[in-house]
């Protein structure tokens, strides 16, 4: 969600280290100060690129890019389907379509009870969120758009699947089982517990019921690791720790073809270091050995009388998870948000993270639990070690890395979700920091929208297009193309 967001409901409703020889990717990573991430980037970014759909500048890009804007939600859009497309386009993965064009399939993260949005039978008839499906080209024209799930609620970021599939994920535990959330709004019309994980083929119809032995918490991204068959998930509680978790099917989804609701749900701890607070300041560089510890009660609800507000408070339900592995010594992080696999290594990135860490363990309702300027970390599975790999040394630099994804040569791509001028930023593998784009929206009326967040990047499978949206009530979608290899993307 929205920090900006977040913390403008909050802050009114509150006025009312064991080692390892590791090598792949990053191996060599240096942090950087703000002059230097800011003096050695590639190549400067250009403020005078058209958006090729009507000829408004709308991001500043490096010379010689182009980009096409489409699905903009500051007007009504309607879909092949009928489907009247929500805003708050959040993670989005791309997939092979036909000759060269692109399946994305796009998360929207809308909170609070509501009708649901399109034509297909919805999980919950009162929740408005969940992904949309589109067929574009590589330069961002739409060939054709509908409903993928709907009646679920702020799915945020998610993952995508090597067999085909798009694995959603809800960041939120609402329910009627469940008192309100930071918003106020009653969750009493709601039908169903929410904060699982769904998965979306992306050819075929998807299923509508959560994975609910992946856990129900407040869901971020999600990795698949093909050599060892574990999704990996992130957790971004705003209010409380985070924690980093795993789950196992019990049958290979490579060879299913789907996700079973049958595994075994875990989350990280480190080895000898019980409860250590990772969202503290972290030195380049430094490895933890981890361990993992069982969830035994991954998917909760709680008693309610229908029609009345639940007596489990919202907070409550949020640690629920997260507390069964914190009595077993699991770690402390900041907000963690977006996910990747890439070369044998998961990384996710921590928004709050760095800084001094924390002392109370919650709630943190206006300024979110991390009080940094954000981390980003890299987990070797094969050797069961952590390393973090980047801290931003200060908001001029890096601030807060949200969704995250990496090109066809590794190097990552990270998201920025915060209060003032958002980028996306890349991160090679020797360690340098530069820009990729910077957010230039205005409104119909003039308004500056240059603090709307960046979200769901992910490159066509051929390499040649960046997709990603900006996250705000009026979304909208970007197609990214040029010369990556010359910006050293």
């Amino acid at each position: 969600m929205s920090d900006l967001d977040r913390r403008t409901v909050l802050r009114g409703a509150a006025a009312a280290a064991g080692g390892a020889v590791l090598g792949g990717p990053f191996l060599g990573f240096v942090n950087r100060d703000t002059a230097a991430a800011h003096g050695s980037q590639r190549a400067p970014l250009v403020d005078t690129v058209a958006d090729l759909r009507d000829g408004k500048v709308r991001l500043h890009v490096p010379a010689g890019f182009h980009y096409r804007s489409f699905h903009d939600t500051e007007a009504p859009v309607v879909l092949d389907d009928g489907t009247a497309l929500p805003g708050r386009h959040d993670g989005m993965g791309a997939f092979r379509d036909r000759g060269d064009d692109v399946v994305l399939v796009r998360n929207h993260e809308v909170n609070n009870p509501g009708p649901a949005f399109g034509p297909r039978t919805p999980y919950d008839a009162q929740a408005r969120g969940g992904t949309t499906t589109v067929h574009v080209s590589r330069t961002g024209e739409v060939r054709r758009a509908y409903t993928s799930i709907n009646g679920t609620m702020m799915n945020c970021s998610g993952g995508r699947m090597p067999w085909g599939s798009w694995v959603t994920c809800e960041e939120t535990v609402n329910g009627p089982d469940v008192g309100p959330d930071f918003t106020n709004a009653s969750n009493v019309p709601l039908t169903q517990p929410h904060g699982f994980v769904f998965e979306v083929p992306v050819r075929g119809e998807a299923s509508g019921e959560p994975i609910t032995a992946a856990g129900r918490f407040t869901h971020e991204a999600v990795a698949y690791d093909p050599h060892s068959g574990y999704l990996y998930l992130t957790e971004d509680s705003f209010e409380f720790p985070s924690g980093f978790y795993r789950y196992k099917p019990r049958r290979d989804p490579m060879k299913l073809g789907y996700l079973d609701n049958r595994g075994r749900l875990q989350m990280l701890a480190v080895r000898k270091r019980p409860n250590i607070h990772l969202e503290g300041n972290q030195r380049r560089g430094d490895t933890y050995d981890v361990k993992w510890v069982d969830i035994d009660d991954p998917a909760p609800r709680f008693p309610y009388t229908p029609g009345e507000t639940a007596p489990t408070t919202n907070d409550d339900a949020t640690v629920y998870v997260p507390k069964q592995g914190w009595e077993q010594g699991a770690a402390y992080f900041s907000r963690l948000e977006g996910a990747v696999y890439d070369d044998g290594v998961i990384y996710f990135t921590s928004t709050q993270g760095g800084g001094e860490a924390e002392t109370e363990l919650g709630p943190h309702a206006t300024g979110g639990y991390g009080n940094g300027s954000g981390q980003i970390w890299a987990y070797y599975p094969k050797h069961q070690v952590l390393r973090a790999i980047y801290q931003s040394p200060g908001p001029d630099t890096l601030d807060f890395p949200d969704n995250v994804t990496t090109s066809p040569r590794g190097t990552l791509v990270v998201c920025e979700d915060n209060t003032n001028d958002n980028y996306l930023r890349g991160l090679t593998r020797q360690g340098e920091l530069f820009d990729i784009a910077l957010n230039r929206l205005t409104s119909s009326t003039g308004t500056s929208r240059f603090n709307d967040e960046f979200a769901g990047s992910t490159f066509s499978p051929d390499g040649h297009t960046l997709f990603v949206n900006i996250q705000a009530g009026a979304g909208m979608t970007f197609a990214i193309w040029g010369d990556w290899r010359k910006i050293g993307v």
